[in-house]
C-alpha cells in the first residue's frame, strides 16, 4: 500500500501534483483543505468553527483535523491502493498522531513529498489563484500569514519525518509534468 503525504507551502502546487499522483498510482486523495471548505459551505458545526481560524490564516487546531482523517481513513474499503494526504498533517503533533493511526490500522506512511518553491513564487501563484478561484483566503495581507504560520509551524514537519527516512525535497519549479516528473521518479525509487 502507497500512503504519501504531499506536503509544501500554500501555493506550491499539492492539489494539482496530487490529481495526477492519484490517476497514476490509483490512490484515494485527503485534503484537509476540501474537507473543511465543504464543512463550511454546509455550515455544519465544525464548519463554522474552523471558519474562524482558516479566515484569518490561522491554522485549524490539530483536535479538529485528526478527527477529520480519523472518520475518512475508518471509511475506507478493503481495495484502497493507498492514501495521498494534501494538507495533512501540518505540525508535529499530527504527525505523531498521524503515525500512530497508521500503525493502529496496520499500515504506514511511504513518503513525505515536499514541493519546494520560492516564497515570492509562492505569492504570485496565490494571487492568481485569487483571481481566479475567488477564494477569500487568497488576498496579499492573508497569503503573507499563511506563509509566516507555514514556516514556523509546519516546517518541523520536515524534520520528523526525516527523522523515520521518510521525506524527499522535490523542486516544485517548472512545468507541471517535469515536477511531476520529479516525482514519480522518486515514488519509483
Amino acid at each position: 500500500m502507497l500512503n504519501i503525504i504531499i506536503f509544501g507551502a500554500p501555493g506550491c502546487g499539492k492539489g494539482t501534483q496530487s490529481k495526477l499522483i492519484i490517476k497514476k498510482f490509483g490512490l484515494k486523495h485527503f485534503s484537509t483543505g476540501e474537507l473543511l471548505r465543504k464543512e463550511i459551505e454546509e455550515k455544519t458545526e465544525l464548519g463554522v468553527e474552523a471558519d474562524k481560524y482558516i479566515s484569518k490564516g490561522n491554522l485549524v487546531p490539530d483536535e479538529m483535523i485528526i478527527n477529520v482523517i480519523i472518520n475518512a481513513i475508518q471509511k475506507l474499503d478493503a481495495n484502497c491502493k493507498g492514501i495521498i494526504f494534501d494538507g495533512y498533517p501540518r505540525t508535529v503533533k499530527q504527525a505523531e498522531e498521524l503515525e500512530k493511526l497508521m500503525y493502529k490500522l496496520g499500515k504506514s506512511t511511504t513518503i513525505l513529498i515536499d514541493l519546494k518553491v520560492p516564497k515570492r513564487e509562492l505569492i504570485n501563484r496565490l494571487l492568481i489563484r485569487g483571481k481566479t478561484s475567488g477564494r477569500s483566503d487568497d488576498n496579499l495581507e492573508t497569503i503573507k500569514k499563511r506563509l509566516d504560520v507555514y514556516e514556523t509551524k509546519t516546517t518541523p514537519v520536515n524534520e520528523f519525518y526525516q527523522s523515520l527516512n521518510k521525506y524527499a525535497a522535490i523542486d516544485g519549479l517548472g512545468t507541471v509534468e517535469e515536477v511531476f516528473g520529479r516525482i514519480e521518479a522518486k515514488l519509483n525509487e
